[in-house]
């Protein structure tokens, strides 16, 4: 079996992202997708609502440019707005060509309306857009023979010049070569050498104990490039779901918030009363805005030591519930919850990762050779919260870009690279050491890191962080690799990174929301951290 791979272009992750990369960088070019599970296994087969273009003679550029904008308090970069959304009706035009089953309506595209959007402007196949354009996607990659598939194999660092020792240690690391991944089932790593390298790894939303996003987002491409060198930004800004089904065993799985539309209410447990709460936050009770009902979840949560909330639509009948929401009633039913007579277990969970690895345009980071996409990278698109259907624009958009940029540069021959030295390490005889700093982790993140914010409680999370590092370092040091250690030796920088940016910013904007500062600054700044600086 091979230990090194050369290609022109190595792209990792499958998601819309780097799905659209390898796509449209295929003819003419070898390129190798890897993916840490199976091709189908990222955020973007999950994303439920559409993709925002303007597409209707009574929508402009201009009015979903400032719908961004405002979305995004004042800190959405004015050129990657711009750039996403008149790009965004020729990134649909393309799906459309690919076969994707757009929703119809007389003849045309349906176009529907979410949450700060001004007009009619969300594509969607019906209630699994997602899925729907993976599926397409999917089938042409495997019909396309240039692109060779990687599944089950994983990212566990960047090959750069500095780590090739042809630039000084301290000094910036000027190209990428490609990576070390680990062949999972082989458990063996693997070099792979590529002239233009694509991070597409998605976002970090399992850095907390309650998450929408699969068990694939643990924040690979971000903490790689760090550790490369690249800059990072925004990484405070972390959207959270106000509803997500609390149970052992349901993963994944958000309460649509139109069933709050449809008149349902927020309850505290029965041992409370069943108080109806979000009038005591909020005049718009249930339909305040998402951040609005998260934050009053929250504090209720705190403010009595629960575990969950309860959402209640059983005063509807079971005629009208199956009609709307047939999806939740069922899986809320597999899990032994009876939604027609008894109220939901719900928490907020962390949704959306805005902040990422700082790109321009076409995707390019500090260093030559490496992009990032998608969810993994920081645009400057969503600013300090995201306008919903504007990530999967963000993916065909700038990943249409990076396509763009690596066409137009030069292949580089490879240099020589040494394989991965595991001439030194043992088989960790202790797993459980891994699984108790995962869970420890994660609930650090969600008690002293989530939708409110204290000074208190970020240093409380960064001191215990920091002793997390230095235990998982030593780890890796010491013992042979396994994806379980490399997501969370990943998941470890990513939380060090999002609470550094918190402890950074001394004002309340989008969606970080801080006590020690509740006002907004008169002007906007991004948040940007650079590994230079942070190890000086």
């Amino acid at each position: 079996m091979n230990d090194r791979y050369d290609f022109d272009v190595l792209i990792i992750g499958s998601g819309l992202a780097g799905l659209t990369a390898a796509l449209n960088l295929a003819p003419g070019l070898r390129v190798a997708l890897v993916t840490k599970r199976s091709l189908s296994d990222g955020s973007s087969h999950w994303a439920q609502g559409g993709i925002a273009a303007v597409l209707s003679e009574q929508d402009s550029f201009a009015s979903h440019v400032q719908d961004t904008l405002q979305a995004g308090a004042g800190l959405c970069d004015l050129d990657a707005t711009r750039f996403a959304v008149e790009h965004a009706p020729a990134a649909i035009a393309w799906l459309q060509e690919l076969g994707v089953p757009f929703s119809q309506e007389n003849g045309g595209l349906h176009l529907t309306r979410e949450g700060g959007h001004s007009h009619r402007r969300i594509v969607h196949a019906t209630d699994a857009t997602g899925a729907a354009v993976q599926s397409t996607l999917l089938d042409r990659l495997r019909r396309t023979p240039s692109i060779q598939v990687f599944e089950d194999h994983m990212l566990v660092d960047l090959i750069t010049d500095r780590k090739l020792a042809r630039t000084p240690a301290h000094a910036a690391a000027t190209r990428c070569h490609g990576a070390y991944v680990l062949d999972v089932a082989r458990d063996r790593v693997v070099t792979f050498s590529a002239s233009h390298t694509v991070l597409a790894t998605g976002g970090a939303g399992k850095v907390y104990l309650y998450t929408s996003n699969p068990d694939t987002a643990t924040g690979d491409g971000i903490a790689a490039a760090w550790r490369a060198g690249c800059r990072v930004g925004n990484m405070e800004f972390i959207q959270f779901h106000p509803t997500c089904l609390y149970h052992p065993h349901a993963k994944s799985f958000l309460i649509s918030e139109a069933v709050r539309g449809e008149g349902g209410r927020l309850l505290l447990p029965a041992h409370l009363g069943r108080h109806r709460f979000m009038p005591d936050h909020d005049p718009r009770a249930e339909l305040a805005p998402r951040d609005v009902v998260a934050r009053a979840i929250d504090f209720e949560m705190k403010k009595h030591g629960l575990d969950c909330v309860h959402l209640d639509i059983s005063h509807q009948s079971p005629a009208f519930l199956q009609e709307h929401f047939p999806n939740i009633l069922a899986r809320c039913a597999e899990l032994g919850i009876d939604i027609t007579r008894e109220p939901i277990p719900v928490v907020p969970a962390a949704h959306y990762t805005c902040g990422g690895v700082v790109t321009d345009l076409a995707g390019r980071t500090d260093i030559a050779g490496l992009y990032a996409v998608g969810e993994t990278a920081c645009t400057g698109l969503h600013g300090a919260n995201r306008l919903a259907s504007n990530s999967l624009v963000e993916c065909m958009v700038f990943a249409q870009g990076a396509v763009a940029a690596i066409r137009a540069a030069p292949l580089v021959a490879a240099p020589a690279m040494p394989q991965w030295d595991e001439s030194r390490v043992t088989d960790a005889d202790e797993q459980v050491v891994i699984s108790h700093n995962w869970a420890e982790l994660r609930r650090c993140m969600w008690d002293y890191v989530g939708i409110v914010r204290t000074n208190k409680r970020l240093e409380r999370a960064a001191h215990r962080i920091a002793l997390l590092q230095d235990e998982i370092h030593e780890f890796y040091a010491l013992f042979h690799v396994s994806r379980d250690l490399l997501e969370l030796r990943n998941l470890v920088q990513v939380a060090d990174l999002i609470v550094m940016s918190a402890l950074l910013r001394h004002e309340s904007r989008g969606l970080h929301y801080s006590r020690d500062y509740p006002d907004l600054l008169a002007q906007a700044r991004p948040t940007l951290l650079s590994p230079t600086l942070a190890a000086a």
